[in-house]
This record gives C-alpha cells, sequence and structure tokens, in this order.
C-alpha cells in the first residue's frame, strides 16, 4: 500500500508534566478512504485536523462504526515497540464484520500502524510507565436518514502520548456490582470494540463515580447472575490459587491483555479456568477466605488490582487493599515484554 505523507510545518509544542490518558494528540494522523467503486483507497498521513461531516451523517445517526486500542513503546535501546498488533487488527476487522463494515488487509493496517508512530515518534514519551497510544477507528459517512449499511467509510488513526489509565496507578480500585442495567448480550455487539458498548455502560459508570467508585462490574444480561467484565477491562479472580475469568461467550471484550494473562499463566504453571462464575460464587469465596486476589486487564491499564468490591451495599476487602503477588507478576512480565526490559518467549513484541 503506497501512503502519502504531508509533513506539519506547525509542529505543537510537546507536553511537560503528567500526560494522564487520552487528552494529548500528536502532529499528525492517518485517513483512508472506502467507496465501493475503489475499495480502500488513497492512504495518506496529514497535519492533524477536524473533520467536516454533514449533520445527515449515517455515523450521527445509527452509530455504524469500530474502533481499537494499542500503545507504541519505547525501549532502552531506543527503539519503538508495538505489542501483539496482530491481535488487534484481527478484532478490527471481526468488528468490520459484525458492523457490516468493509474489512481491510491485515497487512495494510499494520502498514498504516506502524508508518504513523514512526512519523510522531518523537511524541514517544520516555518516563517510566508512559506510552504512545494508538487509536485505530472506522466510521460510516453515508448522508441520509434511511437505516441500512453505508457505502462510504474513513478509517483514521490518531496517536496520544500517555500516562496511567488511572491517577493513582497500581494502586488498587474500588470497583461497585452494577445490577440494574446492562451492557451486552450473547448476540449483540459485545465481543466488538464499538462506542455503542461504551455508551450503554455510561449510566453505570455514572453511578458508580457518583458513590465513590472506579469502575462497574457488570453482569449477565439475561439472569443478572454471571460476571462479565469491568467498564474497561477483563476481569480475573484468584480463588484457592486458581485463576478464573469469565468465558467468551459474545457478550463480552476477548482483550488482547486478557489473552496474554491466560498465556503467561499457564506458562509458568498456574491453573487457568475459562467459565462462567457468578457475582454469589466470588462472595462465599471471600467469605470462606478462599478469595486471594481480582485484577482488571486491558490495554490502557494493562493490570489493574482491585481492592473493594460492593455488591448491593455488601462491601468486601480483596487482599488487604493491596495489590496481590500474582497481579504483580503479570504487570512486570507484561510491561517488561512491552517495554523490551524482559524476555519474549511468546513473541508478542515487534520492533519498528
Amino acid at each position: 500500500m503506497e501512503i502519502r505523507i504531508e509533513r506539519t510545518g506547525t509542529p505543537k509544542q510537546k507536553p511537560a508534566g503528567a500526560l494522564g490518558f487520552g487528552k494529548i494528540f500528536t502532529d499528525h494522523m492517518f485517513e483512508m478512504d472506502y467507496d465501493p467503486e475503489n475499495g480502500w483507497h488513497d492512504a495518506r498521513i496529514t497535519p492533524y485536523h477536524d473533520l467536516v461531516l454533514s449533520p445527515a451523517c449515517v455515523v450521527f445517526h445509527y452509530a455504524q462504526e469500530m474502533f481499537e486500542g494499542l500503545k507504541a513503546y519505547r525501549d532502552a535501546e531506543g527503539r519503538v515497540r508495538l505489542f501483539r498488533p496482530d491481535k488487534n487488527i484481527e478484532r478490527l476487522n471481526n468488528t468490520n464484520l459484525r458492523m457490516c463494515i468493509p474489512p481491510l488487509p491485515p497487512e495494510d493496517v499494520l502498514q498504516a500502524i506502524r508508518e504513523t508512530v514512526l512519523t510522531d515518534e518523537s511524541w514517544i514519551p520516555t518516563e517510566p510507565g508512559t506510552s504512545l497510544y494508538i487509536r485505530p477507528f472506522i466510521f460510516a459517512t453515508d448522508v441520509g436518514l434511511g437505516v441500512h449499511p453505508s457505502k462510504h467509510y474513513k478509517f483514521l488513526i490518531i496517536l496520544s502520548p500517555s500516562g496511567s489509565y488511572y491517577a493513582g496507578g497500581l494502586a488498587p480500585v474500588k470497583i461497585i456490582v452494577e445490577d440494574e442495567y446492562v451492557r451486552a448480550v450473547k448476540g449483540g455487539t459485545g465481543f466488538a470494540k464499538v462506542g455503542g458498548n461504551y455508551a450503554a455502560s455510561l449510566i453505570g459508570q455514572e453511578k458508580a463515580e457518583q458513590s465513590g467508585y472506579a469502575q462497574v462490574l457488570w453482569l449477565d444480561g439475561i439472569q443478572h447472575k454471571y460476571i462479565d467484565e469491568v467498564g474497561a477491562m477483563n476481569v480475573f479472580f484468584v480463588i484457592d490459587g486458581k485463576v478464573v475469568t469469565p468465558l467468551l461467550e459474545g457478550n463480552i471484550l476477548p482483550g488482547v491483555t486478557r489473552d496474554s494473562t491466560i498465556q503467561l499463566l499457564r506458562s509458568k504453571g498456574y491453573d487457568v479456568e475459562e467459565r462462567r462464575i457468578s457475582i454469589q460464587e466470588v462472595y462465599d469465596a471471600h467469605a470462606a477466605g478462599r478469595l486471594d486476589e481480582m485484577f482488571g486487564t486491558g490495554t490502557a491499564a494493562v493490570i489493574s488490582p482491585v481492592g473493594e468490591l460492593n455488591w448491593d451495599g455488601n462491601r468486601i476487602t480483596i487482599h488487604n487493599n493491596e495489590i496481590g503477588p500474582i497481579s504483580q507478576m503479570l504487570y512486570d512480565e507484561i510491561t517488561g515484554i512491552q517495554y523490551g526490559r524482559r524476555e519474549d518467549p511468546f513473541g508478542w513484541s515487534m520492533v519498528l
């Protein structure tokens, strides 16, 4: 794929101090268009700019869109690394199929990510725990109010130098169980990376924050009994030394960090179960002194230990509200591979 590059004549001043997450954007962006006659075409990297869209654009009314999220890292030798981009690209196209968006050749997506990152390579932060967040996304651009898949699309990639997703870093977070609203059901779009899933979760997130909690733990949409995922993360429990995580049944996101966690744990001899787990089972395990740890996994936070869980007013403290040994080991191992500090026996890290 040929990518035309137009460099900015007015580069931005790079940030100083705490970065936060997803608040600052680099000098350039990737853009490519789709129409039935030409397919995906006109790949270009341009100065970061606003978009001009019709008020009748399909994406505004029927939410035909998708997005992905991954990171670029600077290692100690100054090289730029990606972590398992093939898995993000695979999920991107799985989401495209669910949303009736034309799939993209995986090699073209990887090339687009690579060239965009290298164009703004100087924006990759070097402070411990920082990275360059990469946000590829696609949206429908047909103009009209009829309900049908669009025939025209835009594929864009924007970049954001970022620090920790949570202000407290690896400090355990407080999670509240949502048992009134639901996020997704099997057969819906729960497995896809689409904005509608997150829009459906906002009311629960708002309730959680008003009660002093960082995130929501979602239950299944049918029985309100089995655990799905946390709003921004997949979730794991350590019960009697065994690691348990909800089974992928089409209603939760197949996280790249989730998959990496499972592979890493099994390679180290841990017993990992992917199965349905009820919220009652978690509380029973805690009452019996068998709940050792709880943590979330995701691209943004990597590993996020959970120190408190609240289900219908019943609050439990997990691992004395401290990060547990398995959570710490996973964070050290995964980030070690991401930044090139540790051996990568899985071949997950890609040097650009």
